[in-house]
Order: C-alpha cells, then sequence, then structure tokens
C-alpha cells in the first residue's frame, strides 16, 4: 500500500500505518519570515515532527521547535516557526507505530502560512470550492453551505434549494435523497408540573433529505407522555418540575425530602447521577468535527430516562462530547488525606453498541492545562463499570468522547452505533451534595460544627467517637473511616508510612525455613533498577524497545520509577506541573516505555514514547509464589541453583483497562546469585519477552548478590591445623559455594596451646612395653598348667582300664616333688588375674611341702 498524505477538502491527512512519510514545501525568502499552521495531533502512537532545512540539506537550528505538542481530541493547535532569508525546505514528517492491529489516528494539518515571501512569479486562481472578489487577495474565501464554486471564481453560486444540496467548500451541488430514519432522533422535554415528561423527534440539522419523494418517511409525531424519573440522590423536588441540590448538611436519596444529618455525622459529599430527565449543571454537550463545522450547535449527547446515550450528530466521523466539571476534591471531615493518597474516584457504567469501527474516549484535563486520553474502548463492549482514582486535590475535568468511525466522510451510515451511559459518580467532589450521612470525630468544643478533622491515619472509634491512630503496619481506607476495620492491614513482609497512608518494603525480609532464619536486606537494590528489552519489530519492520524501570523498595513508600515521553519534552518544561498531573512523566513502583532507536526511522535520538504505569500499589513480599490472586508459575523461570530460596515482591495498579479490569499486576522474583555482585541483572520471561504474556500481568526476574540471605554462624566452618612448637591453630572458612552476603563476619584465626608428638610418644612406648611382659607371663602360665592337667587325665584313664574289681595300685600319700596341690587347684575359690599372679610367686619360693594322710586302698595285711 502507497503511504502518503490525502487532501481532504481544507485540511491534510496524515499516513495511517507505521510507514515515514513527509510533506515538503520550499520557499525563497528575500528576508526573515515566519511560517505558521493549525493541526491536530492526538495519538501518542505516531510521531510527528516539523523541521526546516536550508539549501545544503542541513537541518535548521530550529530544534526547540521540532517536535509538535499533542493536542486534544476535536482541538485545533497551532505552530510557528522563524524562517530565515534564503532558501528554506518544510518538512512535516510522521512515523507510526503500530504494536498491535489497530490503527492509528492520523495527524491532520490546515491552514499553512508563510509571511515573509516578497514576491512571487505568478498569481494562482482560486481551487474549485472557494472564491476571491478582489484581484491580488492575500487568500481566497471558502464557498458557505448549499453553494458552490469553479475553479478561479469571484462568488458562490447557490444550489436549488428543493432538490440540491452542497456541503461547505463545495465544488457542485448534489442531489437530496429522500429521508430515512438515520435523519432524524428523539430527545426528552423536562418534566412539567404534573411530573411528565414528552419524546420529541426532530429532523438532524442542516436537513439534507426530502420528505416528498415516494420512499422517503415522515417524522413521526411528537408529545408522547411519560412519567419523569426521579431525582438523582442529594436531589429533591419540591413540588415543581425541576429537582433542586440538598442544602448543606442535609441528605436526601431523590424521593424524599432533604433531612438534616443526625449529631455526630457529617454528609457523605459527591454526585451520583443515574437518572437522566435533563442534563446536571455541571455538564455540557456538544459536537465536533475536525474538518468542519456541520455539526456546530449541535447535541452531541442526549437523556433518555435511565440513560443518556450519543446523539446523532452531522456525520460519522463526528466526535460526540459529553463533559463533567468538578472544581475539586477533598476527602471527609473526618479525617485529613496524606500527600498522594486517593482523594476521590469518578466511576461510570456504560455500553458501546457499533457496527463499524467505533471508539469511545475516557479524557481528563487539571487545572484546565491540557485533555489527556485516560482509557478508549473500541468496538461493541458489554455494559461494565471503569473507575478512575483522583490523587491531587485540583480542577478536573472529565470528558467522554464517542467517534463512530475515523475514516474521512461526509454521510451518515453508522447512525444506530451508539454509546449509553447509565451513571456517573464522583466522590468526595467539593462542591458535591450528600445522599447520606456518616459517622464523624467528636470533638472537645462543639462550636458551630459536631464533626473535627481526624489526624492523618486515625480512624472514628465507634464507642465514642473520638479520633484513634491505626495500629502498626495498617493503613486507612479512604473509602471508611468508620471504626477500626478501617485500618487495612499491609500485606506479608511491608509496612505502613506514618500516616498510614500507604504501605512499602524497608528492604528488610525475614523467613523461617527448616529450623533457619533467613535475613534478607536489600537496601543495596532501593534504587530504581532499569532494563532494555527486546528488540521487537512491528508489521512493517520498525524496530522498537521496551524499556522498564523498578522502584524496588525502600523511600518511605515514595514511587521513584519515572518514565517520560521524550518527544515533546519541552512540555513538563513549559507546564508547571507536578508528576501526578497528566504530562508526558508518569511515576510509579513499576512503569513501562516503549524507546524508538535513532536507526530505526532515521532520527537523530533515542525516543521514548507510550509511558504507562504498571504498578502503583504495593502489595508485600514473601517467599511464596502466589499473593492477592498473583501467581509466579514455576516455567517463568528456570529453578534456582541452590537451595536458597527466592523472595517475591508483588505490586498492582489501581487503574483498570479495557482488558484488565482488576487492573495490571506485577510480580518481581529476587533471586541469589553470588556470580552477579552489585545491581545484578533484570531480565523477563523467555516466553513472554515484552514482560508479559496477557498484557496484564508482568514478570521480572532479578538476579544479583545483594538478594542473597545475610549470613549466619552456619554458614562456615573451622579447620584446625598440626600442632607446632605447642601451639595449634584453628582456622575460620565459608561453606562453598557461598550462598550468603554481608551479615555476620568470620572469627580471627585461634591460637590454643598442646603437648608435644615426643612426650605422647614415649608414654605410648612404656604402656606398650608392660602390656607386652604381662602378655608373655600369662602366657607361659596357662601353658603350663595345661601340660598338668594333661598328666593327671592319662593316668585317670589307664586307672579305668585295669582289671574288674581290682583296685588300683596305692599312690604315694606324699605329694611328689615338682606337683601341685591338686585339691588346691580343683577345691580353691576362683580368683583374679592379679591373684593368681601372687599365689605363682608365692610357691615358687616356697621350699617345703604339705603332706596328707590318705587311707590305704589295700588290704591291712599288706
Amino acid at each position: 500500500m502507497h503511504s502518503s498524505w490525502i487532501p481532504r477538502g481544507n485540511y491534510i491527512e496524515s499516513n495511517r500505518d507505521d510507514c515515514t512519510v513527509s510533506l515538503i514545501y520550499a520557499v525563497h525568502l528575500k528576508k526573515s519570515g515566519n511560517v505558521f499552521f493549525e493541526y491536530q495531533y492526538v495519538d501518542n502512537n505516531i510521531f510527528f515532527e516539523f523541521f526546516i532545512q536550508n539549501d545544503q540539506c542541513q537541518e535548521m537550528d530550529t530544534t526547540a521547535a521540532k517536535w509538535v505538542r499533542l493536542t486534544d481530541n476535536g482541538e485545533w493547535g497551532s505552530h510557528s516557526v522563524m524562517l530565515k532569508s534564503g532558501t528554506n525546505i518544510l518538512y512535516w514528517r510522521t512515523t507510526g507505530i503500530l504494536m498491535g492491529s489497530k490503527a492509528v489516528k492520523p495527524v491532520l494539518v490546515k491552514n499553512i502560512t508563510i509571511e515573509g515571501v516578497a514576491y512571487t512569479s505568478e498569481c494562482f486562481p482560486c481551487k474549485p470550492g472557494t472564491f476571491s472578489n478582489k484581484p491580488g487577495s492575500f487568500n481566497c474565501q471558502v464557498c458557505p453551505r448549499n453553494t458552490y464554486s469553479e475553479k478561479g471564481a469571484k462568488e458562490c453560486t447557490k444550489c436549488a434549494e428543493d432538490s440540491h444540496f452542497s456541503e461547505e467548500g463545495a465544488s457542485e451541488c448534489m442531489e437530496r435523497p429522500a429521508c430515512t430514519t438515520k435523519d432524524y432522533f428523539q430527545i426528552h422535554t423536562p418534566c412539567d408540573e404534573d411530573g411528565k415528561t414528552q419524546i420529541m423527534y426532530k429532523w438532524i440539522e442542516p436537513k439534507i433529505c426530502r420528505e416528498d419523494l415516494t420512499d422517503a418517511i415522515r417524522l413521526p409525531p411528537s408529545g408522547e407522555k411519560k412519567d419523569c424519573p426521579p431525582c438523582n440522590p442529594g436531589f429533591y423536588n419540591n413540588g415543581s418540575s425541576s429537582c433542586h441540590p440538598c442544602p448543606p448538611g442535609t441528605f436526601s436519596d431523590g424521593t424524599k425530602e432533604c433531612r438534616p444529618c443526625p449529631a455526630g455525622t457529617e454528609p457523605a459529599l459527591g454526585f451520583e447521577y443515574k437518572w437522566w430527565n435533563v442534563l446536571p449543571g455541571n455538564m455540557k454537550t456538544s459536537c465536533f468535527n475536525v474538518g468542519n463545522s456541520k455539526c456546530d450547535g449541535m447535541n452531541g449527547w442526549e437523556v433518555a430516562g435511565d440513560h443518556i446515550q450519543s446523539g446523532a450528530g452531522g456525520s460519522d466521523n463526528d466526535y460526540l462530547i459529553l463533559n463533567l466539571h468538578i472544581p475539586g476534591f477533598k476527602p471527609p471531615t473526618s479525617m485529613t488525606g496524606a500527600m498522594g493518597s486517593e482523594l476521590g474516584r469518578i466511576t461510570f457504567v456504560f455500553e458501546t453498541l457499533c457496527s463499524a469501527d467505533c471508539v469511545l474516549y475516557f479524557m481528563v484535563d487539571i487545572n484546565r492545562k491540557s485533555t489527556n486520553v485516560v482509557e478508549s474502548w473500541g468496538g461493541t463492549k458489554e455494559k461494565q463499570a471503569y473507575t478512575h482514582i483522583i490523587f491531587k486535590n485540583a480542577t478536573f475535568t472529565f470528558t467522554w468522547a464517542f467517534q463512530r468511525t475515523n475514516q474521512g466522510q461526509d454521510n451518515r451510515r453508522f447512525i444506530n452505533d451508539m454509546v449509553k451511559i447509565y451513571s456517573i459518580t464522583a466522590t468526595n467532589a467539593v462542591d458535591g451534595v450528600a445522599s447520606s450521612c456518616r459517622a464523624c470525630a467528636l470533638g472537645s468544643e462543639q462550636s458551630g460544627s459536631s464533626c473535627v478533622p481526624c489526624p492523618p491515619g486515625d480512624y472514628i472509634e465507634k464507642e465514642t467517637n473520638q479520633c484513634k491512630e491505626c495500629p502498626p503496619d495498617t493503613y486507612l481506607s479512604i473509602h471508611q473511616v468508620y471504626g477500626k476495620e478501617a485500618c487495612i492491614p499491609c500485606g506479608p513482609g511491608s509496612r505502613s508510612t506514618r500516616d498510614h497512608s500507604v504501605c512499602y518494603s524497608d528492604c528488610f525480609f525475614y523467613h523461617e525455613k527448616e529450623n533457619q532464619s533467613l535475613h534478607y536486606d536489600f537496601s543495596n537494590l532501593s534504587s530504581v533498577g532499569s532494563l532494555m528489552n527486546g528488540p521487537s519489530f512491528t508489521t512493517k519492520g520498525t524496530k522498537y524497545f521496551h524499556f522498564f524501570n523498578i522502584s524496588l523498595c525502600g523511600h518511605e513508600g515514595e514511587k521513584m520509577a519515572l518514565c517520560t515521553n521524550n518527544i515533546t519534552d519541552f512540555t513538563v518544561k513549559d507546564m508547571v506541573a507536578g508528576p501526578d498531573d497528566y504530562t508526558n512523566l508518569v511515576g510509579a513502583f513499576v512503569c513501562q516505555s516503549t524507546i524508538i532507536p535513532s536507526e530505526s526511522k532515521g532520527f537523530r535520538a533515542a525516543l521514548s514514547s507510550q509511558s504507562i504505569i504498571l504498578a502503583d500499589t504495593f502489595l508485600g513480599v514473601t517467599i511464596e509464589t502466589t499473593l492477592q490472586n498473583i501467581n509466579i508459575k514455576e516455567d517463568m523461570f528456570p529453578a534456582p541453583p541452590s537451595h536458597i530460596p527466592d523472595v517475591h515482591f508483588f505490586y498492582k495498579s489501581s487503574t483498570t483497562t479495557t482488558s484488565c479490569v482488576t487492573g495490571r499486576s506485577t510480580a518481581v522474583k529476587m533471586r541469589c546469585n553470588p556470580a552477579k555482585p552489585g545491581a545484578g541483572v533484570i531480565s523477563v520471561p523467555s516466553k513472554c519477552p515484552a514482560g508479559t504474556c496477557d498484557g496484564c500481568t508482568f514478570y521480572f526476574l532479578w538476579e544479583s548478590a545483594e538478594a542473597c540471605p545475610l549470613c549466619t554462624e552456619h554458614d562456615f566452618h573451622e579447620i584446625e591445623g598440626a600442632c607446632k612448637r605447642g601451639f595449634q591453630e584453628t582456622l575460620y572458612v565459608w561453606n562453598e559455594p557461598k550462598w550468603c552476603m554481608k551479615g555476620v563476619s568470620l572469627p580471627e584465626k585461634k591460637l590454643s596451646t598442646c603437648e608435644t608428638v615426643d612426650f605422647w610418644l614415649k608414654v605410648g612406648a612404656g604402656v606398650g612395653a608392660f602390656t607386652a611382659v604381662l602378655l608373655v607371663a600369662l602366657t607361659c602360665y596357662f601353658w603350663k598348667k595345661n601340660q598338668k592337667l594333661e598328666y593327671k587325665y592319662s593316668k585317670l584313664v589307664m586307672t579305668t582300664n585295669s582289671k574288674e574289681c581290682e583296685l588300683p595300685a596305692a599312690d604315694s600319700c606324699a605329694i611328689m616333688e615338682g606337683e601341685d596341690n591338686e585339691e588346691e587347684v580343683v577345691y580353691s575359690n576362683k580368683q583374679s588375674l592379679l591373684g593368681k599372679l601372687k599365689s605363682l610367686a608365692t610357691k615358687e619360693k616356697e621350699d617345703h611341702f604339705e603332706s596328707v594322710q590318705l587311707k590305704s586302698s589295700r588290704s591291712p595285711n599288706i
């Protein structure tokens, strides 16, 4: 497909793809001058730059004005640059960045004016649809509606009003078609004194259809009466035909009269619009078309009882706009909002019914500076709610803009495509009304009011209605200040700020595992960590990177990660705004930008765009892989190489999107890796190179030695050295591999006295010699004993074998020399080893024998 700038009547439109296309105009000036043009630039997915070169193709010194500022939807901006004398080549260049199937919104340029042209070689006739009745006129005038002109016309010619019509700047008239249902719309009249509203039908202006043709339809009859819806909460009907806001200090649900709040309570101020009979006083509606004014003066939205819906418009590419103005937000009187905490929120329930490429935009303007798109929805969407949180007390204008199609056209083919908003609720609005009352804190002096502000972080005790500080490590809910349950506990491993506004991690974490205590200190990783991931490529081959900033912990809950759009970075300097404003700078715990390298599209420097917040709320830190429905799947990252568990930090974003109805979530896995000192390395899952697989949950792996637990006495052991010269050294070394950092230090080497080796050798030799002598003595003793027993036994056997009834021969009555006393051996008590040795020694020294008288076994006659 050929990409180029496309003429659209009184403006020119850029390309809608990711090609780089330039609109070039060369002019030679005799003296210095200016170039001025009007433009519309609403989509930051396309880069729009304007620069000037001389005849040597050298860029002029207009860097400050090179990047054109974004404009609001439907609004025209202006841009002016000084021109030097000589040749000036003007470039309007656009580059789309498509990271999905959705086309970008084109840039529109009109009314290019160059001052300082000293002469021209010829006069050009006015183009068709314009005229000039003065010779040498500086410009040509556009023909009004229902007129036309040809080239070089001095005046415009009227169309036949009954049969033909024309748009503004037309070169010819067209025949009026037959009227259809797409040419009229219905409205509701304000309620009358009887509480009735009428349904009225009107032709869409300007009317271009004919009712007198055969197949034309007629306008339905108007005047049908219906019951009016009730008043919105906080308003009441005093018997008239309109609803009025309740006076200060009173409340109403919309069906009853306003009543004063009881003592000890205060009105819950805000707005809740759920009945639509007339447009509320702080809302307005309009219609806008970027190409012409054919929908000027028309209402963009229409009230319809239980909802408000987009109107007809002049053509399908009109912007149908609804605005809500709120002068400020503040928390209830009973509490003081902490800096950076939630002050209020706006919630609306809507649905879209589309057959084409319709888009609903929700935009926010702060202090009337600039309107920026917060969220958008394309195509048909089922009935759903969207919430936007307010963190700053300022003047806000909320805008809903609906466009049936962004294709350049002047017809109404999709008149039945519409958006319906059923309710809009804004809490804590400064000039709001009350539908109910809530308890408030009582003061010691009840002068004019029964309520006093509670200090930051205090809730209202139910029994006494007195202020009481929230417990440690809890934060105070902005929606509930009554009762201790208003203090919400912080997540695991986190603590609250001093004013109990938010929870954060102080970079220290403790975990008990298998009777082992693990202490972590991430303070050296508290500075913002960055990751440039990619490259990725668009469908046309444009290279881009995903750039992430992560503020892990510390800083008293302050969001330190910043992402910016440097294309229009100069606008931040021009606007006196804080980071909470919707400028090109966002601050969060985790944020993301898209980086376009300089070589990708011929830019002189890398570009950063599309900065978004991934996490602005800290949930907790834990060893577990799941926290508050955020699950770190095990296949996201490979298993850790050690027994040291990973530590997980969990965050979420409070802002919801079309695809992420509960907001975005972020999980950072901290892994101990001694091989990566310092800040370490941050990575994303290989299966999700953009950091997310579904666009809602983002995963990061942060490997660093600083993510290891603190060292304890279990992480080292001692080694005893040899004993030298009476002294012994004991050394302490870390267990290998070392999986800890900081904590306890290695003890100094220990020196202790010891006995020498020679002494112990002498003692051992003496004991060994004594043992050897003892063993030899025992061996000899028992060998001799055994020999005597064998001798006695043999004699006994010989006696047993003698002749039957023959008595054995008489033995000697005396103990022969050399024999032991058998009776002593046989009948003596058992002795110890020491006793036996003593007895043996005694026998050897004796020189006499003991005789025993025995009876003779022989006959006395012998």
